[in-house]
């Protein structure tokens, strides 16, 4: 086997140095310029996942590329914390905005941390806007004041209740459609 690798014929090419192909023991130079053809040929490195933009840069393809880097949010922003036209009731101002209301009162019966409660809030700002001197439009955070919650009888929020001449007249529970409070509120104005 030994005489067969000794008798195959090589081809020399220009990109090999000739010292690093001939059988003589290894010396320096040679080392050297054999160590300079590894620099020459090596390989890729790994270097951590990187993202590369394509270079698409003319035409629709660079459109629809610029398009898909970027990250398009489709909903809407959210809501305000809380209403800020609406006054609020506590225990203590109860009995004087509510009960002796001379005006039918509309009260909301809501808390900060209710998605559905933030989502009705411009309704009942509307409401409160459209009503203005026919209707006293009220919100009561049941986290701040639960014994009002409990008398009522409070087990879901939002409860929109209506109230005339002191007396509860209607509740309507969940986040409702602007037509459905108003068809409640036309009953008792």
């Amino acid at each position: 086997m030994a005489a067969l690798l000794e008798s195959l014929s090589v081809p020399r090419s220009s990109a090999v140095p000739s010292a690093a192909l001939s059988p003589s023991p290894i010396s320096a130079s040679s080392f050297s310029s054999v160590s300079g053809f590894r620099k020459q040929l090596r390989s890729p490195q790994f270097r951590g996942l990187r993202s590369k933009s394509t270079g698409l840069r003319s035409g629709i393809g660079s459109r629809t590329a610029r398009r898909a880097a970027r990250i398009v949010s489709e909903r809407p922003p959210p809501p305000p914390d809380t209403a800020v036209d609406l006054p609020s009731v506590n225990e203590s101002t109860w009995q004087s905005l509510v009960l002796e209301s001379d005006t039918p009162v509309l009260v909301e019966f809501w808390a900060p941390w209710c998605g559905p409660c933030r989502m009705i809030i411009p309704v009942i700002d509307e409401l409160a806007k459209q009503y203005v001197g026919k209707l006293k439009c009220f919100k009561v955070n049941t986290d701040e004041s639960p014994s009002i919650a409990t008398r009522y009888g409070i087990r879901s929020i939002p409860t929109v209740m209506i109230f005339k001449n002191g007396e509860k007249k209607d509740a309507v529970i969940g986040a409702v459609p602007k037509s459905t409070l108003t068809n409640s509120i036309e009953k008792f104005l």
